[in-house]
């Protein structure tokens, strides 16, 4: 590990355990014990699913994919770590990192999964866990106001997850170029995603989540989970949303391009969602209420419609209509860190529940802008006929032209998405220029 990264990890472990420290006081409790999580079995079948570890868990030990692990936190002690590590000839046992962050733990290698006694006092236990588990440690089970506080401690990013942020979105990057070169060079959705992986360095089951490779109309499904085998004959555009972990944390980006067989107008909803995603993003700062953010792309979404010629009314009027909720049903962003959708986004500092505007129940950020935290920029525009059939046959629809929207509909969509760091300055994008 580099230096300063090493540093800021230290820098870390020790700003958790005050943060822990306090947390556990104003709660009443005299520890907590975390749960690293473990894998599932698929039902009738000796197979688990894909697993990933509990983040408040890997908010202390960044050891991708450890289970049955637990992790003892009391203030004014040294973390105890029992580190699940069988003896197994069917698999590669557990090894620890020559890092400086395992000497700050008091660390114990046991073979079963287990859950370490807990000394006297008051505990909770965080993770999944089952009731029956919880009361023979004697411990509260998951208790809101704790969990609540532990989240509240996840939203704004250390200097070391910061770098571990920026490092994620750097390889991703990488990744993102060899998808969209395999694109031009014809290749199915299946050889994009290949060759994501192969530039980016990881297996699918290391991805934070399954990637979208969206090929012409698939890009209009904005959670794609297929992979065509066989390349399209025509090309008309690819949408590739795709990240990366690094020590844990993610990135999340998505770009579109425009294939030999796209339309001018196609062409330049690309450009306008990038100009419109870019404007969104100098306009970030302390203080900026994310759901006005929101609600700014919406006004900027009615008038990139009109100027591409799908629409013919004003942008308020679009927006009014619900016309740009037709064409952009998702939003705008989330917060990002040790989870893609990073806990904490619809809760006050203070507790307080913050659900989204009635009309963008989607919206997964809808607090206050803080320096240190790390969110998604995300706006889109698809022709998703779910959507758009009820629009056609409303009021509304006589405000658009549907012969523009069928031709731009084998396309399927656009969306721009970049990680961005609050600062109190302003804003930093962490996303490198793809």
């Amino acid at each position: 590990m580099h230096p300063t990264l090493e540093q800021h990890h230290l820098d870390h472990l020790g700003a958790l355990q005050r943060a822990y420290g306090d947390a556990l006081a104003a709660n009443g409790f005299d520890g907590v014990l975390l749960y690293s999580g473990h894998p599932h079995r698929h039902f009738g079948d000796d197979q688990h699913a894909s697993f990933a570890t509990y983040g408040h868990f890997q908010h202390w030990v960044p050891l991708q994919g450890l289970a049955h692990s637990w992790l003892l936190v009391r203030p004014g002690q040294r973390p105890r770590l029992q580190l699940h590590a069988p003896e197994d000839f069917w698999h590669l046992g557990t090894t620890l990192p020559e890092e400086a962050w395992v000497e700050t733990l008091a660390i114990e290698r046991v073979t079963t999964d287990t859950p370490p006694r807990l000394p006297a006092g008051r505990f909770a236990v965080l993770g999944e866990v089952d009731d029956e588990t919880a009361r023979a440690l004697g411990a509260e089970l998951n208790p809101a106001a704790l969990t609540q506080a532990l989240d509240e401690g996840r939203v704004r990013k250390s200097a070391y997850e910061i770098a571990c942020l920026r490092e994620a979105n750097r390889c991703a990057g990488l990744g993102h170029r060899a998808a969209r070169d395999a694109f031009f060079d014809g290749g199915a959705e299946l050889d994009i995603q290949l060759a994501y992986l192969g530039a980016s360095r990881q297996r699918e089951s290391d991805l934070p989540y399954q990637n979208i490779v969206g090929v012409n109309r698939h890009a209009a499904v904005l959670h794609y989970q297929h992979y065509d085998v066989v390349p399209a004959a025509d090309h008309h555009g690819l949408l590739v949303d795709a990240g990366h972990r690094y020590r844990g944390y993610a990135a999340d980006i998505t770009r579109t391009w425009a294939g030999g067989d796209a339309s001018d107008v196609f062409a330049g909803l690309i450009e306008g969602v990038t100009s419109l995603q870019r404007g969104l993003i100098d306009a970030m700062a302390p203080g900026v209420d994310y759901p006005d953010l929101h609600g700014r792309m919406h006004q900027a979404l009615g008038t990139l419609l009109g100027e591409l010629g799908l629409t013919r009314c004003s942008a308020a009027a679009a927006v009014d209509q619900g016309i740009t909720r037709a064409f952009c049903p998702h939003g705008l962003g989330h917060l990002l860190g040790l989870q893609v959708h990073d806990v904490g986004g619809r809760t006050s500092a203070e507790g307080a529940p913050l659900p989204p505007p009635a009309e963008h129940p989607a919206l997964r950020l809808t607090r206050p802008l803080e320096a240190g935290m790390v969110v998604t920029m995300e706006p889109g525009c698809y022709v998703i006929p779910m959507l758009l059939n009820p629009l056609r046959q409303s009021p509304a629809g006589q405000d658009v032209d549907w012969c523009v929207v069928d031709a731009l509909a084998p396309h399927g969509g656009v969306r721009i998405e970049d990680n961005v760091l609050v600062t109190e300055q302003g804003a930093e994008n962490l996303t490198p220029v793809i």
